[in-house]
């Protein structure tokens, strides 16, 4: 059994075509009940999360995320500044979501190394002690494996101390041990792969163990983790089976798997609300992040759960 905290719901945003359209779509989701706006980092969408979150902190009171930056786009010490600058002028309202990035085409497209999955933590595991290290220090020096900082003053204090909520998501042990002892939230996600999300990561029994390796791994400090995960296919409907056999078709799961998907929620609106109160008692999770597709489809579960 987890720590259970109240519903936080998130809208994950990833294009607009002008300013107009972003911030209205920022302020529909605020209106709707959800508290964080958050932005991914790929190289192929047009908006830059951190000037776009910027411009929602301006716009709305809402929280404002990455999720998440990839760290082999930027040095973690520009990052570590980056970051500050927003928690700075968004008044303490920057959650920053960290990977070690697994799109090997944006890798290609932009002549970045795509090296083994590994080193991509390994580096990724580094960049996290140094960006840790430009919050807590005022003068940052640090020689690690990877990067190499000498004496650099950490001038930007963030107003969250001891720094933004660091967000950590992952599907396979090592990301989510590294999580473990680094994050205040975890995502629990399905694995990525080259062919796109494996959904039958996001089946119960593997996320029973996902929890597993987060415990072993946090000690004594797993009551002080939130846990989040992202929906990317929802279905409010009154005809929940049939429709997660179709859905279950499409991705290569039975429709009771479809069901029971943490990437997933089916049914109505009193079935979807139950099924987030019983995932929540599994697996602890609170923290609901809706891809910007299903926005106002989840709008009613969220006006019923948002601070419960």
């Amino acid at each position: 059994m987890t720590t259970i905290r109240p519903f936080h719901f998130s809208v994950v945003a990833e294009r607009a075509a002008s300013r107009r359209e972003w911030l209205a779509k920022a302020q529909r989701a605020q209106d709707l009940g959800y508290t964080t706006f958050l932005v991914p980092d790929h190289l192929n969408y047009e908006i830059d999360p951190a000037v776009s979150l910027m411009a929602v902190a301006d716009a709305t009171s809402l929280r404002i995320g990455s999720h998440v930056f990839c760290n082999d786009f930027r040095h973690p010490l520009l990052l570590a500044r980056q970051a500050a600058n927003l928690d700075l002028f968004s008044e303490g309202r920057f959650q920053l979501g960290l990977g070690c990035g697994y799109f090997a085409k944006e890798y290609q497209q932009a002549g970045i190394p795509f090296d083994p999955v590994g080193i991509r933590i390994s580096r990724f595991e580094e960049a996290i002690r140094l960006i840790k290290a430009y919050f807590h220090q005022e003068e940052v020096t640090f020689t690690g494996n990877y990067y190499r900082v000498d004496g650099t003053k950490a001038a930007i204090k963030a107003v969250q101390t001891p720094h933004p909520p660091i967000y950590i998501g992952g599907g396979g042990k090592r990301m989510l041990s590294i999580a473990a002892r680094e994050a205040d939230i975890i995502g629990l996600v399905a694995r990525n792969t080259p062919e796109g999300l494996d959904w039958a990561s996001g089946l119960p029994d593997a996320n029973r163990e996902k929890l597993k390796w987060v415990r072993q791994a946090a000690g004594e400090r797993f009551d002080l983790i939130e846990f989040s995960t992202t929906i990317f296919i929802a279905a409010v409907t009154d005809h929940p089976e049939p429709v997660a056999q179709q859905i279950g078709n499409r991705i290569g799961l039975t429709g009771g798997q479809a069901l029971d998907c943490m990437q997933i929620l089916i049914g109505t609106t009193d079935q979807i609300s139950d099924e987030l109160q019983k995932r929540r008692e599994l697996f602890g999770i609170n923290c609901i992040e809706i891809v910007e597709a299903h926005m106002e489809t989840l709008a009613p579960v969220v006006s019923r759960l948002a601070g419960k």
